[in-house]
């Protein structure tokens, strides 16, 4: 028999795959739970199950002190909540959204008498409640509100707490989600390249995922040369040669007919690098060309 004892009940709006996902979940682990969805049949496998349906969204909210939301997007989170009295409530925000939409709503709930956490999930439905499958959120905001329940949070998937400024969790997610799909370009490019070729998919998998594994290292090195903008101790592989190898790589993608659009835009960032004070950074390590991003006021 599951111990109740110390399940906090709590209120989630929005059941689409995520929302559907974390309500099973607290369910599970024996949370009583109040739900609302806009599309009602939504809720009902939930309600055999065990949780609470709601009438609306207001009855939801006034059903308990903890209000989850994990919605369409920010449009719909004030259109969800607007009318409804907040005061007393502790909202967290599981919507995705920007940092800007994050710290807004901040404001926007603080004024209406509640704590506010926004969250950015770091995993995809079927991990939610799965433990071992390593999916996370990130949090922030209220610390008070975090700690009070991140027992609770906790139960479908870690809770990473980024820091008292609403829009770091959305920051964080995003830049995750940015270096992933960044990632993912440098994969398919690679595909790509030997498609056609006698070089079966199967067999440049592994070496793929041994070669990105060992390169993992520019995650930490970039960190510290931005840390300490020392960008030319120790550098193994310098700015200057790794511009003069990229002309192989363009051709060879002429070569076997495939578009460069996906690795053109990396190599076009470090030949603006060197090109700026080849002197200067020619012996740099590439993270130097990471301040290049960063548009001026």
């Amino acid at each position: 028999m599951t111990d109740t004892t110390s399940r906090k009940s709590l209120t989630l709006l929005g059941l689409g795959d995520m929302g559907t996902a974390l309500a099973r979940t607290w369910l599970a682990a024996g949370h009583s739970l109040t739900v609302w969805n806009r599309t009602a049949a939504k809720a009902a496998p939930l309600a055999a199950e065990g949780a609470v349906v709601a009438p609306s969204a207001a009855a939801a909210v006034a059903a308990n002190e903890l209000v989850v939301t994990c919605l369409l997007d920010d449009a719909s989170v004030r259109s969800t909540l607007d009318g409804i009295d907040l005061t007393g409530k502790d909202l967290v925000d599981l919507t995705t959204g920007t940092p800007a939409d994050a710290r807004a709503r901040a404001a926007w709930a603080e004024a209406r008498g509640a704590r506010y956490t926004d969250g950015g999930i770091m995993a995809t439905p079927d991990m939610i409640g799965v433990p071992e499958a390593g999916g996370y959120v990130f949090y922030s905001g209220s610390q008070a509100l975090f700690d009070a329940h991140r027992a609770t949070l906790e139960v479908p998937a870690g809770a990473r707490f980024v820091g008292e400024d609403p829009g770091h969790a959305a920051l964080h997610d995003v830049a995750l989600l940015s270096a992933m799909y960044g990632m993912f370009a440098g994969i398919s490019h690679a595909f790509a390249l030997t498609e056609g070729e006698d070089i079966a998919p199967k067999d440049l998998s592994p070496l793929l995922s041994e070669w990105l594994g060992a390169m993992g290292f520019f995650i930490g090195n970039a960190a510290e040369r931005l840390t300490s903008r020392d960008f030319t101790s120790g550098v193994v592989s310098n700015l200057a040669m790794q511009v003069a190898a990229t002309g192989t790589l363009l051709r060879t993608a002429e070569e076997q007919r495939v578009s460069a659009e996906l690795i053109s835009p990396y190599l076009d960032l470090m030949h603006r690098r060197l090109a700026a004070d080849p002197a200067a950074h020619g012996g740099e390590d590439t993270a130097g060309a990471i301040l290049l991003l960063k548009k001026r006021p």
